[in-house]
Formats: C-alpha cells, structure tokens, sequence
C-alpha cells in the first residue's frame, strides 16, 4: 500500500494522509489542568520539531483548560479521551482540532453517537484507537489469544460503527506493545480501510528498548509505505520521542534537513574523549539549520578517510584533532578547542 492511497484529513491547520509529510506527533506529560506547565512543555516541542501534540483530558478541568492552550501555541491540539463521553463532547467546544476516542470504554453507542454528532458539528477529525492491551473479551476467545488479527477487527468494528453514524472524518490508530504483533495488524489494516494511520510501538518502554522496540517497528511500517502519523512512545521527556522521530524518519529518506552527525565506535587506538566530544557535537548542531553530514572520528588512522564522506567532520589525535571539510584537511587543532572550531564552520557554511 502507498501512502499516498489514504485519504487526506485536516488536522488544524495541517493536512494528513493522500502522501502529505509524515507529521510527527508526542503527548505531554503534565497535568492538562495545569496551563502554564502544558503551554511550556508543548512550545519547547515545537521548537524541537514536534507538528501535533496530544494532551490528556482526564477532568472537566483539563477539558476547559484547552481553550486557553490553544491561544498559546502553534500546532494542531488533539485531546485523548477515555471513559467519559462527556470530556470528549468539552473538549470540542473548548477547541480541540482532534479527539482521540477509544469507542469501546465511552459506553453505549448512545453516548458514541453524542461525541460524533459533535466532532460533525464543528467538523473535527476522531482518531479511533485500539490498544492491544484493551482487546475485547469475545475476541480474545475468538482467536485464543490478544492476535493482531483480534487488534484489526476490533477497530474495524469502531470505524464502522462511526461511519454508519454518518461521519468518515477518521484517522485510525492501533498499537501494541508487541513489535511484530503491531507491524503484522497495521499490514492487515491497510488493505481494509483507506483512513489515515497514526503509527507507533505503545508502551515501548525507556529511553534504551522504547528507541530500539520503536525504531525496529516503524522502520518496518514505513519501509512498506504504512504510516501517516507517527509517535515514538517513550517512558522520559517527550523532547527525546521528537528527537527519535525526526531521525527516524530521515535514516528512511522520508525527512530532510537538520545535521547528521556520524561518529565511529571508538577503539584502542583513540586518544582524546571521543563518547563526550560527540555527545557534545550532537547537542551543539540540533538548532543549526543545515542539511549536512558532520562526522566525529576517533583516531588519525581511519578518521581522515571515513570523514571524507561527511560534509565536514573531525579526526582526533593525542590531544589535538584535525578538521577536515569536504574531504580535505584543512588545519590541526586542541582538543579542547574542537568543537568551538566545528561550531564556527557551521556558523558560517555557505548557504
């Protein structure tokens, strides 16, 4: 399946799906209620490349606070919504531009029905989620076990339950702890249904196996051309899933721009604090905007010649490293005065 065969749906002011950029997505982790911690924690997202934010809307409280968080930020406000019908028909009216829905612990079809007559009322998009974790008990027995075959039918069943509602403005969400389960449930939801797919590995877990549980997952999924939205879903600050996104997304060729950094293993043969200098160069390029490749090499052996293939990069020595800038060497510097020499390159590369 393309991407481009899923339909397109109008999140605020962006446009998902129908082969638009993949937007990359995170969720806060402050208290909703809390409006000045929720507006600083999604304006330091933006700045780091986060493109929709999701909020928990666990209160009546938190429903209303979103009116006053939309004045304050730039990127679309999806409200996540769970249990009570009546948060999700709030958050709506205090300006919500998506809610996510979990129709099978909103209650009777009844009270589905009032959240879509809503979201049709102010013409905003529902993204119907399904965890693998809240898979119905009948399907559970149908296919002796949480499958993702059970995952696609129960969202499937959400999805036609809302269209016979009248309403298609839908972005479709299932995920699962179980990488391969999830890869395997999203290749079967895509031959079903043409709607938008929000993609992730959910409670992926830390920094360390939430990055490598995520990375193998969406790899796989957007490889195949699956995938619309997608959050890296990490236990820490949700600045790294954005981080994780963004890199993601450009080792599949599916994002430009932003430095690359690339640094070698290190060995035996490396003399100056190669794990810290590259640490401190990855921290250093993340605002410059330029689309390039900056290499960190850890010994004068190999560094010039595997550096040659970065726009520019450094080859350390004993205490001293050499700078070399689209393959040539252009002059030896102190190791403590490395990375003040890269930045000043960047600053001043010609653009």
């Amino acid at each position: 399946m393309r991407r481009e065969e899923t339909r397109v749906i109008q999140i605020g002011d962006r446009k998902i799906g129908g082969g638009n950029p993949i937007a990359i997505q995170s969720m806060t982790n402050t208290r909703t209620e809390d409006v000045e911690a929720t507006v600083a924690q999604i304006l330091a997202l933006e700045k780091a490349g986060c493109e929709i934010i999701r909020c928990a809307v666990p209160t009546m409280e938190a429903a209303k606070a979103l009116a006053e968080i939309k004045k304050r930020i730039h990127i679309p406000l999806v409200a996540d919504i769970h249990f009570d019908y009546r948060l999700a028909i709030a958050a709506i009216e205090h300006g919500a531009d998506k809610i996510r829905i979990n129709p099978g612990n909103i209650g009777d079809v009844s009270r589905v029905k009032a959240v879509v007559e809503k979201a049709k009322e102010y013409g905003i998009p529902i993204r119907v989620g399904v965890n693998s974790g809240s898979l119905e008990k009948e399907l559970v027995e149908k296919y002796g076990g949480v499958t993702a075959e059970g995952i696609v039918e129960s969202a499937l069943h959400k999805v036609h339950l809302i269209e016979d509602m009248g309403y298609e403005n839908l972005v479709v969400s299932i995920k699962s702890s179980d990488v391969l389960m999830c890869v395997k449930a999203h290749e079967l939801i895509a031959k079903q249904c043409d709607y938008p797919l929000h993609i992730g590995i959910t409670e992926s877990g830390t920094l360390l196996s939430g990055n490598i549980k995520s990375s193998v997952g969406l790899g796989i999924m957007l490889y195949q051309g699956l995938g619309d939205t997608i959050r890296v879903s990490l236990t820490g600050d949700p600045l790294e899933e954005i981080k994780s996104a963004k890199l993601i997304l450009k080792t599949l060729g599916l994002r430009k721009g932003g430095i690359e950094v690339v640094s070698c293993p290190t060995c035996g043969r490396t003399k100056i604090d190669l794990i810290g200098l590259a640490n401190q160069v990855e921290n250093m390029v993340a605002d410059i905007p330029l689309d390039l490749k900056v290499a960190v090499m850890g010994c004068v052996v190999n560094g010039p010649g595997e550096a040659k293939e970065a726009d520019i990069g450094i080859a350390g020595g004993i205490g001293e490293g050499l700078l070399i800038k689209k393959g040539q060497i252009i002059r030896k510097v102190k190791e403590e005065e490395l990375l003040e020499a890269l930045r000043q390159e960047l600053l001043n590369w010609e653009r």
